[in-house]
C-alpha cells in the first residue's frame, strides 16, 4: 500500500508543472510531448523508489545529489511490468513499460494502444544489444536467458539492458469509444485483443452470460453479481484466462467509456 501511495504522489508531482490537463493545448504535438515528458519522469522516479536507479551524483533523484542513496526497498531480482492510462473527456494517454497491454474498443473496432516490450521485438533486441546485453532463447526469448520482457520497473540486476522508460501513446477521444481494457500478459497469453473485446462488449451490453462463454465451465452467479458491467467484464476475463490455462499473473481493469459518470 505504501508503494502504491508513493506512485500516486510521484505521478501528481510530475504533473505539477504541466498545463491544466482538462483543457486541450493549442497544438497536438505540444500535448503529446507534455505527456511523454510527464510519463518518462514518473516511471523513472518509481523505478528509483524500488531501487532500480543508479546514483548519478548531482543529477540523482534518489539522494538529491548528496551521493548517499537510500537502500533499495526491493531485492535486485524483483521487478514489474507497468501500464498507466489517463482518461479525460477529450483524450486518452497510455504509458507502457513491459508486457502489459492496453486495448481500446471504438465503434466495434479494436485498437491496440500499446506494444508489448518483448525481447524478440526487432527494435528492442537492437537496443538491448547496444547496451551490452544479449537476448537468449530459453523457453522463449529472454534477456540473458532470464527475463521475458525487455522493459520493466526494477530488475536492476539486468540493467542497463532492461530499462524503465515507457512508450507513450496519445489518442483523441471519439463519440463511439466504448471501453478500454488494461491487463497483464497473463490475459493476453491466452486471449487475443479481439476475443477479449468481444467478451467485454457483451458484458457491458448486459449480455454477459457466464455459461455461454467458450472455455468456461458452467457455474451459478455468485458473489460480485451486483458489480458494474465493467467490473463484471474484468472478473470474467480473469476467469476465462485461468480456464484457458494461463500460467502468468492475470490483472485486468476495464474502463467503461460510455457509462454514466457518478
Amino acid at each position: 500500500m505504501h508503494l502504491e501511495l508513493n506512485v500516486l504522489f510521484i505521478f501528481l508531482e510530475c504533473m505539477m508543472g504541466m498545463v491544466d490537463p482538462s483543457f486541450p493545448p493549442e497544438s497536438v504535438n505540444d500535448w503529446e510531448l507534455q505527456w511523454e515528458k510527464i510519463m518518462l519522469s514518473c516511471f523513472r522516479k518509481v523505478d528509483s523508489e524500488v531501487g532500480g536507479g543508479v546514483c548519478i551524483g548531482e543529477d540523482c533523484d534518489r539522494c538529491a545529489g548528496n551521493g548517499s542513496c537510500a537502500e533499495p526497498i526491493a531485492p535486485e531480482t524483483v521487478g514489474s511490468t507497468a501500464i498507466v492510462a489517463v482518461v479525460s473527456s477529450f483524450q486518452i494517454i497510455v504509458a507502457n513499460c513491459g508486457d502489459s497491454r492496453a486495448v481500446l474498443s471504438r465503434g466495434g473496432k479494436v485498437i491496440a494502444l500499446s506494444a508489448d516490450h518483448k525481447p524478440d521485438r526487432e527494435d528492442e533486441m537492437a537496443r538491448v544489444e547496444a547496451a551490452g546485453g544479449r537476448v537468449i532463447f530459453w523457453d522463449g526469448y529472454r534477456i540473458l536467458g532470464v527475463l521475458a520482457m525487455s522493459r520493466a520497473i526494477g530488475d536492476r540486476y539486468l540493467k542497463p539492458s532492461v530499462i524503465a522508460d515507457p512508450e507513450v501513446k496519445c489518442v483523441q477521444r471519439a463519440e463511439d469509444d466504448e471501453f478500454l481494457i488494461l491487463a497483464t500478459d497473463g490475459l493476453w497469453d491466452v486471449l487475443s485483443n479481439e476475443a477479449a473485446c468481444d467478451v467485454t462488449r457483451k458484458c457491458i451490453a448486459g449480455r454477459c452470460n457466464h455459461n455461454s462463454i467458450d472455455g468456461l465451465p458452467p457455474t451459478r452467479r455468485g458473489r460480485g453479481s451486483d458489480d458494474s458491467p465493467a467490473s463484471a467484464a474484468a472478473t470474467l476475463l480473469t476467469k476465462l484466462a485461468l480456464a484457458r490455462g494461463s500460467k502468468d499473473n492475470i490483472s485486468v481493469v476495464v474502463v467503461d467509456l460510455k457509462g454514466k459518470q457518478k
